[in-house]
């Protein structure tokens, strides 16, 4: 399956493309595990900045699973079991993932389409794009591991709006929602969201995974330890704090360097 999760490399920005356009890009159970794979194999590379994660075309970023595959893979209590097993790698690996990750989302993203989408650090929509959970209608619930990252990204109260009504809505109620960063015209996605790539590959790298391993730990409510804190001040001692403090003054581009 590893033709309908591509991944691209353009220096040190990586694009992951759910890629099955002639079914707007519904998940099956072998894109799932080749998706966290793809994304653990990223996590441990250092050359890699930032991620894109988008659908292929400009249809749909993923309209969630593919529910013609459930008659085989997910028809019953064992085979949703090890199908869950594989899906909770998966969100683990792309919201575990050291590196900043933005969604690219075109046309539909709903179900386990939003999921995968919310995982992302920032996400950019277009203003036709739709949004929403209805499966409800499938007598299906969302699971722990996928119910937790809808509510750390829009609270209890939308995630239960969301879940309960299984309404479709629209962009802008999306962003209303906290379920996107951001809207743009429809034709602007791919240029925002690959904008928004170079400026956060153009920062300093450990400086983003810091940020982003704080505001991950932040979730916690147990206090912090003295480590913890003291790794606030580990950036003072990085060549990349030279590089941008010199560069700074110079009123020059810093060439930061990861280390």
């Amino acid at each position: 399956m590893a033709d309908t999760i591509l991944l691209e490399r353009a220096g040190d920005i990586a694009t992951v493309v759910l890629n099955r356009p002639e079914k707007l890009n519904a998940l099956t159970k072998p894109m799932w595990q080749r998706l966290g794979d793809v994304f653990l194999e990223l996590s441990g590379d250092d050359a890699v900045r930032c991620i894109v994660l988008r659908g292929a075309g400009e249809k749909a970023f993923a309209p969630g699973n593919d529910i013609s595959e459930f008659e085989r893979e997910r028809a019953n209590v064992e085979q949703a079991r090890a199908y869950g097993a594989v899906m909770t790698r998966t969100i683990e690996a792309i919201g575990g993932c050291r590196h900043p990750v933005v969604a690219q989302i075109h046309g539909v993203c709903v179900g386990g389409g939003l999921e995968i989408a919310g995982l992302a650090d920032i996400r950019i929509c277009g203003e036709s794009s739709r949004f929403g959970v209805p499966i409800n209608k499938l007598g299906l619930v969302m699971a722990y591991a996928e119910i937790g990252a809808l509510i750390r990204l829009a609270g209890e109260s939308v995630a239960l709006e969301i879940l309960l009504e299984g309404r479709v809505f629209g962009a802008a109620e999306a962003l209303q929602k906290g379920l996107v960063t951001r809207v743009v015209p429809d034709a602007q996605v791919a240029a925002e969201a690959g904008a928004t790539a170079r400026r956060i590959a153009d920062g300093a790298p450990l400086v983003a995974r810091w940020h982003k391993q704080f505001a991950h730990r932040l979730r916690d409510a147990a206090a912090l330890t003295a480590a913890e804190l003291e790794e606030g001040y580990a950036c003072y001692g990085t060549e990349d704090f030279r590089i941008g403090r010199e560069a700074f003054l110079a009123k020059a581009k810093p060439g930061f360097k990861g280390r």
